[in-house]
């Protein structure tokens, strides 16, 4: 049996913790102060449902995967692969608002629409300082959720309220890949005695994450470089240009030099070994292509992971509800090759946090998918 202590233990003392939210919603003692996650009360409950969601608790990737994903179409790299796409939205309006090309946009509103999901769990991105999770129902309320944060608020918050209400079912969620697997995970464990309704999680939509940032530094880091004017818009270009920027209200952009940066990840980040948001239906992250950053930012990459993405895809092409181009000649190799290194990085740091090569931690039912890293 386990117990919740073990969240204290080992997730939020070896700061583990993602700050994704999958341990919240579901009883009073677990919450969120600034996107630090917040044990109110002791708990002495043997078995719940915070410690068999919480992507930082042992999981069995592996099993996981198998169980969700046919073992024919998953890449070790990158997880479930049935093909890689990119695209961009094709209403002007929506790519103006949005982080890159709009396509995550797009895919939820019309996956809405077409009734393979009948709400969604969002994150309002409010420029990129202070987002929230958010419950959205109409395409009106999706399309306020365009952008992205390097904050990480508690989303999954929500889809645990909404699930235990039981009042929409086949719920679409938008995540980072901390909180898609904290969702399979949902999916993987209902408490026999009271369900937590994950047969209601309709589609997963995975964000491509390298890291989030502490709440509170980057808003200092924004006070210091925007002088207190509000920002509309973060991105984080490629490496070679080793920079943030930010958007000030006017269209005004300002370079931050990454190494301001970089001391803000959150420490949970460091030990992600994902990439590319391995549990979902559809993954999208910014472009790479041959065309450049200029011509980039304005496009999506997107794998497609089940069959059910693939229907949604398909479907956003014969609607024209998305573009499309030829990915870039080499571009999964590339995608994988960075794929790799993230989860380089993650072993290492997680046998530095354990002090023994053949610890890894959260990751040890899965030693053997890293075996070689």
């Amino acid at each position: 049996m386990l117990s919740t202590i073990a969240l204290d233990t080992q997730v939020l003392r070896p700061g583990l913790c993602t700050g994704c939210g999958a341990c919240q919603g579901l009883c009073p003692y677990w919450g969120s102060v600034d996107g630090r996650t917040v044990c109110f009360f002791d708990c002495e409950r043997l078995d719940g449902r915070c410690q068999r969601f919480c992507p930082r608790m042992p999981t069995d990737l592996d099993a996981l995967r198998k169980r969700f994903f046919p073992e024919d179409t998953i890449l070790p790299e990158i997880g479930p692969f049935r093909g890689l796409y990119l695209t961009r939205a094709a209403d002007p309006g929506l790519r103006a608002k949005a982080q890159h090309g709009g396509s995550m946009t797009a895919l939820v509103e019309l996956a809405l629409k077409e009734g393979f999901i009948d709400a969604a769990v969002l994150t309002r991105s409010k420029g990129g300082l202070d987002p929230e999770g958010v419950l959205a129902a109409t395409a009106e309320e999706v399309r306020s959720c365009s952008g992205s944060s390097f904050q990480v608020p508690p989303t999954l918050a929500v889809l645990n309220r909404a699930l235990k209400e039981d009042q929409y079912h086949s719920i679409g969620v938008v995540g980072t890949p901390c909180k898609t697997l904290a969702v399979y995970k949902m999916k993987a464990n209902p408490l026999p005695e009271n369900d937590n309704h994950a047969g209601n999680i309709g589609m997963v939509f995975g964000l491509f994450c390298g890291w989030g940032l502490d709440w509170d530094g980057l808003k200092a880091l924004t006070e210091r470089h925007a002088g207190g004017a509000a920002v509309s818009h973060m991105d984080i270009p490629p490496s070679k240009y080793h920079s943030l920027e930010l958007r000030k209200e006017g269209e005004e952009t300002v370079s931050v030099n990454l190494d301001e940066v970089v001391p803000l990840v959150r420490s949970g980040c460091r030990y992600c070994a994902d990439m590319t948001a391995e549990f979902a239906d559809l993954s999208i992250g910014g472009a790479r292509s041959a065309d450049g950053w200029d011509v980039d930012k304005g496009w999506n990459q997107i794998i497609v992971r089940s069959e059910k993405g693939q229907r949604l895809l398909d479907l956003a092409r014969e609607k024209s509800v998305l573009e499309f181009k030829d990915a870039m000649e080499g571009g999964l190799e590339k995608l994988k090759k960075a794929s790799l290194g993230k989860k380089r990085t993650a072993v290492k740091n997680l046998r530095e946090l354990t002090g023994k090569p053949e610890d890894l931690g959260y990751l040890n039912p899965s030693r053997e998918l890293f075996q070689d890293l």
